[in-house]
């Protein structure tokens, strides 16, 4: 089975977009465009829900089934229960809650993993526990392939350690790490698993029950969803850690890491990735309760964006001028590629804007990772990110203009 791709880009409104004809969408990595029933649901609950909801009224009522529709959704579609799920302002932020919650649990002399493959996001807030006399000890990458040997986590795993954090994939190697394995090793070691899903989420949703880490957070303004951030905070580990809401919501599995009021209109639109999903999911003929859809769909994207990942990695590896950052084989890494060139990446990057191309030059929050590779984070890196939704014919216009900038 292949994915259709022009029915794919048909619930993608930025498609028919005319200020966006004739460019090719090539920082995803970024933030992905956003599908029709976001959309739709969005602009449903701005203009007949916006009212406080879970009140007894009509509107009140609906609009409070709405966000409760997110919820469940997308925990069955990831393998977790409704209340491992929570909402947030970004993954940013809810990281640095939970960093937060660490902090009042973790005692001196207690030690964490962190990686320097990761997005700043998912490592600044839990290095800056050792303010607080917590260790903090940093799983390395290869300086010269950018990847997390796992055998390196086992000489840093001992009786202290009570949290590894790691990335499913890096927001510039793109290598995609054994979240299930790498989870069973810390869990076998005593310790929790806190997985940043923000880089490979737009890639395909994950059974995080089946994969098993105690934390997994991503991004849906990256998964064709409105600007919210994600997480999964398994039962276990969520009634451990301090409540770091209301007092009163203590009880609440999903209120405790969410400080802040939610955004009840993105909370509600969210529900509409799931839409998108199972819509996906049956033009494909693809079937079974939530978790099997979203595995199935999941399979058709990869295997979608493997296919256009192979004549783009074969390219840039044949041109002396570059270094290909992570993996040159399409299978087993997510479709962002990070080129490091000489010079200015950012200015490549405009100079492949007048042919048409939308890519970013720059760190992207990734600085401990680029300076372990050897790369200068000022002048960065070109990314080239895509996603399910890219066509074959956008690939080529991509390689071309390539062949004329670099």
């Amino acid at each position: 089975m292949q994915l259709d791709i022009n029915w794919v880009r048909a619930q993608f409104p930025a498609f028919a977009e005319p200020t966006l004809q004739g460019q090719a969408f090539f920082e995803n990595a970024g933030g992905s465009y956003t599908c029709a029933p976001v959309i739709n649901r969005l602009t449903r609950y701005y203009t007949q829900r916006k009212v406080q909801p879970y009140a007894p009224y009509e509107a009140s009522r609906l609009a409070g089934e709405e966000m409760d529709e997110a919820r469940t959704r997308l925990a069955a579609m990831m393998g977790v229960e409704r209340d491992e799920l929570s909402f947030g302002p970004s993954t940013t932020q809810n990281t640095y809650v939970l960093a937060q919650a660490f902090r009042q649990w973790l005692k001196p002399g207690d030690a964490i993993i962190v990686t320097n493959q990761d997005h700043e996001a998912n490592t600044g807030p839990w290095r800056r526990l050792a303010d607080d006399g917590i260790e903090v000890r940093e799983w390395q990458i290869d300086p010269e392939t950018g990847h997390l040997d796992p055998d390196r986590l086992e000489t840093l795993l001992d009786d202290k350690v009570r949290l590894v954090c790691f990335p499913h994939c890096s927001n510039v190697v793109g290598e995609v790490n054994d979240v299930a394995a790498i989870t069973a090793r810390v869990h076998v070691a005593g310790a929790f698993v806190c997985v940043d899903g923000v880089s490979y989420a737009p890639h395909g949703f994950v059974d995080v029950g089946a994969l098993g880490p105690d934390i997994y957070l991503f991004s849906a303004y990256k998964t064709y969803g409105p600007h919210q951030g994600i997480m999964v905070i398994r039962r276990e580990l969520g009634e451990l850690l301090p409540n770091q809401g209301h007092y009163f919501n203590a009880g609440s599995l999903y209120k405790r890491f969410t400080p802040a009021g939610p955004d009840h209109a993105q909370i509600a639109a969210s529900a509409g990735m799931a839409d998108y999903v199972d819509d996906l999911a049956a033009h494909h003929g693809i079937s079974g309760d939530a978790v099997a859809r979203t595995a199935g769909v999941h399979d058709l994207m990869r295997a979608h964006e493997v296919r256009l990942l192979r004549p783009l990695l074969d390219h840039v590896a044949a041109k002396n001028s570059v270094r290909l950052l992570g993996p040159a084989q399409a299978e087993g890494r997510a479709p962002t590629v990070a080129l490091a060139l000489s010079g200015s990446a950012e200015r490549v990057a405009a100079d492949l804007a007048d042919h048409g191309i939308m890519a970013g030059g720059g760190d992207f929050y990734a600085v401990r990772t680029l300076e372990a590779l050897g790369v200068n984070p000022k002048d960065g890196v070109l990314r080239l990110s895509f996603t399910h939704y890219t066509h074959p014919d956008e690939v080529e216009k991509l390689m071309q203009a390539l062949d004329v900038v670099i």
